[in-house]
């Protein structure tokens, strides 16, 4: 693990490959928080160093240590984030909406993000003897019905805006974006999803979400 010389009242683990840690990145952008980077390298197995296990049990990036507390999960970090930096917010006020927005994000980060991240890839290959290929026939195929699923709640639903959720993103759009960026580096054809396409390029118009890109972190290969 290598980390940046400044210290910060907020210390950030990430990798720039993770899309949990992009969602975080996202977070932090959004709320332009001041803060630390240390980069763990996933593909090393960093991250089952006992050094990093301390902090987070799982071994997963990221995690998020603010005032000496570390917090894993990225969406327990956005909402944390969320509570303690009000602004701007992550959820609408209202409780429906609020329902509606974590709907979206968690249709990404609770059905089709974990059955396609690194150690389940790994497991599938190295331990049941799957291909390469074969693999990224699984991933598509989920990926492929959560955006599905995806398209027809926005499409159909006004209060889609701009982004997931209205005219200003929201924890839907922290979730959805580093979901898309998989599916490009799958060689999915996005305009299938011509609603999840438009709400992308809205985002990646705000810096917050360019600067969390995988290829604009210190750490990128």
């Amino acid at each position: 693990m290598t980390s940046s010389n400044t210290a910060a009242e907020l210390v950030h683990y990430t990798y720039f490959r993770s899309s949990a840690a992009f969602r975080t990145r996202i977070a932090l952008n959004l709320k332009g928080l001041a803060h630390q980077d240390v980069f763990v390298h996933l593909r090393k197995n960093e991250q089952m160093a006992d050094t990093y296990t301390a902090l987070n049990p799982q071994g997963l990036v990221p995690t998020l240590v603010h005032k000496g507390r570390a917090i894993g999960q990225s969406l327990a970090i956005a909402e944390y984030l969320d509570e303690v930096f009000r602004e701007p917010p992550f959820l609408p006020k209202d409780a429906a909406g609020r329902a509606r927005v974590r709907q979206i994000a968690y249709a990404v980060a609770c059905d089709i993000h974990p059955i396609n991240n690194l150690r389940v890839r790994r497991y599938l290959q190295n331990e049941m003897g799957h291909s390469e290929a074969e693999v990224l026939i699984f991933m598509i195929h989920w990926m492929k019905e959560g955006f599905d699923a995806l398209e027809k709640m926005l499409a159909n639903d006004p209060q889609t805006g701009r982004f997931c959720h209205g005219d200003t993103p929201t924890l839907a759009d922290i979730c959805l974006i580093p979901q898309m960026a998989n599916a490009r580096g799958a060689d999915m054809d996005i305009s299938t999803w011509p609603t999840l396409k438009r709400i992308e390029k809205a985002c990646y118009e705000l810096p917050a979400f360019e600067a969390a890109l995988p290829k604009n972190q210190p750490d990128a290969e």
